[in-house]
């Protein structure tokens, strides 16, 4: 992980960063809102400030610092980084039709209302996909836990949520192709598998599985040592229980790690959401950001391409309340946009939470988060394991505390 720096050097106040992990403890853990936290803040790439509270299992074993979280949605921008690296290489473009290298896309048409089964849903012509599409989440795809359309609901039906018992890309995709979209592709913004599909074409032109392309060309150059699409036996015992939030009661616990089915490989290598990882090695990851694509003594992508990402691909400018018909439409994310597989900060004062412009950041369902500030050179990696993450606004609470206590600006 490299060796800590002072608060100090790092540009921040000591006093007001221990308020973080006591407000973390006061209003989550130990009310037993969350069953655990972790944090680690880093200034241009080195840490200066981290804290593990809380168990990681029912039976009381502790949260360590090397503890495996199920960080979900926070593999969608390591996929993102793993398509953008074939774009380097010349193997894609993003404007580059999907069905170039999914042909079984080439079937798919618009939802146009009704009902019945989903082998007769009725659909209409659909705009060309392109791979900009997926990555910016403006793809027509969905997700069936967004419980809010019939294509939602087919989406359940064939268990198409990215799950790791699916028996494999080919299936994967060939499902998703009876389905139609949900609107046509560029039109609008819909959080979905898009991500999954990234990382199927990554897998298909590359000509490795996708973790063996993560394991490769991303997590041993970084040295990642503990982040995969499972949990190896012998480190079992790392691995975190995972709890789901039941209004107005203790959380209940939902997956046991002990005898989980995340200590064998999975069927289906998730590229929206089926890592494993721990607050070190995510840690490296955002390094390797904030050093615009090099970390150590590796180079990911160029500094361009990762400008290229971090920027809004949101047509005209807008944000997600204007762009998003279902999930992330909420108020809280004006002056959100979204980039290449990253959520942006367009503009502080409409978010209504301290940070700056450029922000790029993104998190899990089970409530992990990661946030990176180029201008700053400051990153944050957050890990518990309470599903859904709308369950606490902790997320902007952790942003107000952090900035709360720099002393030192770039800005």
């Amino acid at each position: 992980m490299g060796e800590m720096i002072s608060a100090a050097q790092a540009g921040f106040d000591e006093g007001r960063l221990a308020r973080i992990g006591a407000f973390v403890d006061e209003a989550y853990v130990s009310p037993g809102k969350l069953p655990c936290a972790q944090l680690l803040l880093a200034r241009g790439g080195k840490p200066f400030h981290r804290f593990s509270i809380g168990q990681a299992r029912a039976d009381g074993t502790p949260v360590r610092d090397d503890t495996i979280f199920r960080i979900a949605s926070m593999t969608k921008p390591i996929t993102s980084i793993a398509f953008m690296m074939l774009v380097e290489e010349g193997k894609v473009a993003l404007d580059d039709p999907v069905t170039r290298v999914i042909p079984e896309f080439a079937r798919l048409g618009v939802y146009t209302g009704g009902g019945g089964e989903v082998d007769f849903m009725p659909a209409g012509p659909a705009a060309q996909m392109r791979m900009v599409d997926l990555l910016a989440h403006m793809s027509g795809l969905t997700y069936g836990i967004q419980n809010r359309t019939n294509v939602d609901a087919a989406y359940r039906k064939g268990a198409l949520d990215g799950h790791r018992k699916l028996p494999g890309n080919d299936h994967f995709l060939e499902e998703l192709s009876k389905i139609p979209l949900e609107f046509s592709p560029a039109s609008s913004w819909n959080y979905s598998v898009s991500t999954d599909v990234i990382g199927t074409i990554v897998a298909r032109l590359s000509g490795m599985s996708l973790g063996e392309f993560f394991r490769t060309r991303i997590f041993e150059p970084l040295g990642m040592i503990d982040t995969g699409f499972h949990c190896p036996p012998e480190k079992a015992d790392r691995l975190c229980d995972a709890w789901q939030y039941v209004p107005g009661k203790p959380p209940k616990l939902i997956e046991k790690a002990s005898g989980s089915n995340l200590t064998r490989p999975a069927q289906f290598e998730s590229g929206g959401g089926g890592l494993l990882s721990t607050l070190d090695d995510y840690h490296r990851f955002c390094a390797m950001l904030i050093g615009r694509g090099a970390a150590n003594g590796a180079r990911i992508v160029s500094p361009k391409t990762l400008d290229l990402m971090t920027r809004n691909h949101l047509p005209g400018g807008a944000d997600l309340t204007e762009m998003s018909k279902s999930l992330f439409s909420e108020a809280y994310n004006a002056g959100t946009g979204f980039g290449l597989g990253f959520g942006i900060t367009l503009d502080p004062a409409r978010t209504l939470v301290p940070g700056t412009p450029g922000e790029f950041f993104w998190g899990g369902i089970y409530s992990t988060a990661f946030f990176v500030d180029p201008v700053e050179k400051l990153h944050m990696g957050f890990m518990t394991q309470l599903l859904p993450s709308s369950s606490y606004p902790i997320r902007r609470q952790l942003k107000t505390l952090i900035y709360g206590a720099m002393t030192d600006s770039y800005a």
